[in-house]
């Protein structure tokens, strides 16, 4: 519990004044909210005893005592106020800050990592566990010190007035202490658990909303799919319900040793009065005052039951901060010429490092030419393009840009310079124009928007929308085919002006006549861009300087067009099929 409470304190940095001065203000605002409690008790005993035929009561002293009572509750809320403005913003600054060094860390993490971390794992990470640190990360602290240290400073005052009754308190709060303790480590072998039930639910729920059009379209009931989310959803209310069944017992126990402790202490205080060591309106004052001695104890079982699911939180936090950047080694590097060299490289998934995708791939791809890429699904054609732009690192061997080990470049500087068109396009709920102009310098006027989608085939089509280029697409948009998507995820990465650019099948869903359209375009751009281009179809790379053929990692031809369709080998394979001179009816590879 208490390696929690230091883990949060040091969490907040910079941030770390304003909280021990808010810990201040808590403590000033416990003690005015009590001695309200105290006054009146001790106003009504001098009443009493008045009445009992003992001093006479002043009258003025009611005066006076609702005066210091409208004084005193106003200083409670304004120490809660300015515990509010010192203590309350730090949450928010703190997690603004770490969700965005996640997204930063996310972008400089390898691919591998996605492949062992889950979608609901990453999700439940950024919101989930920072939203717990966020609602009550400080609180609890709050709540743990202040409460503590009110209580410290009432143990001491009671130690003067009366021996007896402050070591009734203590004993009261040791034992309730004993019991918190039983709460935090229950929490913190339950969070774990808790944790995972969240993250498989968020990953069920993602999943379903994903694939419920591959559901209709098998024309499967919506049931059937939501069997994982159902189950996830059952067993996250299981575990839930049957931790906060396990909290029941310390928490009643903790509450239990207050309220015996405060009732211990009024009796003591009675016993006091009645052998003659206590004055009645001193003896009537903590008797009130022990039903509110405990009053800043009794939440910190609350903060309790959340201090493993705080701990786990920052697990995450810190897991992924320590998950090695890909360009942690990366330096600055002068920018020339980009030509890229693959010098005997091969490559095989961190998780099974026993089966290379890719086997001892070596060649050269001059600055400002063609590559084009063929081969089978599986082949390792997109991993290979993967590589260049160091979404992984190879295995063996080495990729080199402009003569530089891809590892040697800052990852922002080569990502820059590197733009991959998938042949699965994403497209952000935005206008046309602004989707392509995502990837475009700040300057870049809709005329340049316009050119980029002229080059990438999508100008007709984007103005035969009512809206034109200020037409929403994306999630809350309108349908695109798949063409259209390609066409605009295409003229996106052309507006982004880089000078390698990675075609993964990008015109698969376009038909010929527009690819070829598109790909004389490309030819005419100035610039000299070189361009990698990964192709089912001959029409597709049969213009690139150089051609790879791709069979299980492998290379096993290499050319022009020209040289791979006279040389009668793989290539004039497909290339026949494809034109249909083998089986007479036209085929993709």
């Amino acid at each position: 519990m208490f390696k929690t409470v230091k883990r949060i304190i040091d969490w907040c940095g910079e941030f770390k004044g304003k909280l021990y001065l808010g810990f201040v203000m808590t403590f000033f605002s416990h003690i005015f909210a009590a001695l309200p409690l105290a006054l009146a008790a001790y106003t009504v005993g001098l009443l009493i005893e008045s009445q009992s035929g003992g001093a006479a009561f002043d009258a003025a002293w009611i005066w006076k005592t609702i005066v210091i009572q409208i004084v005193l509750v106003l200083l409670r809320f304004l120490f809660d106020y300015l515990r509010a403005r010192l203590q309350e913003p730090i949450s928010y600054q703190l997690t603004a800050r770490d969700r965005l060094a996640v997204g930063d860390a996310l972008k400089r993490v390898s691919l591998g990592y996605f492949q062992t971390m889950s979608t609901g794992n990453i999700l439940n990470s950024i919101t989930t566990g920072l939203s717990t640190l966020e609602n009550m990360g400080i609180r609890m602290i709050d709540n743990f010190i202040g409460g503590y240290l009110n209580f410290l400073v009432i143990f001491v005052c009671l130690a003067v007035c009366s021996p007896v009754t402050a070591l009734i308190a203590l004993a009261a709060a040791a034992l309730s202490l004993g019991f918190m303790l039983i709460i935090s480590h229950y929490s913190s072998v339950n969070a774990p658990v808790e944790a995972q039930a969240n993250r498989d639910m968020t990953g069920a729920v993602i999943e379903y909303a994903r694939g419920l059009a591959v559901v209709k379209s098998f024309g499967k009931k919506s049931g059937a799919a939501m069997e994982s989310v159902t189950k996830a959803i059952g067993d996250s209310k299981r575990i839930h319900l049957k931790i906060e069944w396990g909290y029941v017992p310390a928490n009643a126990l903790h509450l239990l040793a207050l309220k015996c402790g405060s009732v211990g202490l009024a009796f003591a205080a009675a016993m006091q009065c009645l052998n003659g060591q206590m004055d009645f309106s001193v003896m009537l004052m903590f008797v009130f005052f022990s039903f509110s001695i405990f009053a800043s104890l009794e939440p910190i079982s609350d903060s309790a039951h959340t201090l493993g699911v705080i701990d786990d939180a920052m697990d995450q936090l810190d897991a992924l901060r320590g998950e090695h950047f890909i360009d942690a080694d990366g330096h600055d590097v002068k920018l020339g010429r980009y030509d890229i060299r693959f010098d005997h490289v091969s490559f095989a998934f961190p998780d099974d490092p026993e089966t290379p995708i890719l086997k001892d791939l070596d060649f050269t791809v001059p600055a400002g030419s063609k590559l084009g890429i063929l081969g089978e699904t599986g082949a390792g054609k997109s991993t290979l393009v993967s590589l260049i732009s160091r979404f992984y690192d190879p295995t063996v061997g080495h990729v080199l840009i402009d003569g530089i080990d891809a590892r040697d470049w800052p990852l922002a500087t080569l990502r820059s310079q590197v733009c991959i068109v998938a042949q699965d396009t994403f497209l952000f709920s935005d206008t046309i124009g602004g989707n392509i102009g995502f990837g475009a310098s700040g300057d870049s006027d809709d005329r340049y928007i316009q050119k980029m989608a002229q080059i990438a085939g999508a100008d007709n089509f984007i103005r035969s929308m009512p809206q034109g280029y200020d037409t929403v697409v994306g999630e809350r948009g309108v349908g695109l085919s798949g063409g259209q998507k390609q066409r605009l995820s295409l003229a996106r990465a052309l507006a982004d002006n880089p000078s390698i650019l990675i075609m993964d099948d990008t015109t698969s869903a376009v038909d010929m006549e527009t690819e070829a359209e598109i790909q004389k375009h490309l030819k005419e751009m100035d610039g000299g861009k070189t361009i990698v281009a990964i192709a089912h179809r001959i029409s597709s790379v049969k213009d690139s300087d150089l051609i790879l053929v791709l069979e299980h990692g492998r290379i096993v031809e290499r050319g022009t067009h020209a040289e791979l369709v006279a040389a009668h080998g793989r290539y004039w394979d497909i290339y026949h099929k494809q034109l249909g001179l083998q089986s007479g009816v036209a085929q993709g590879f």
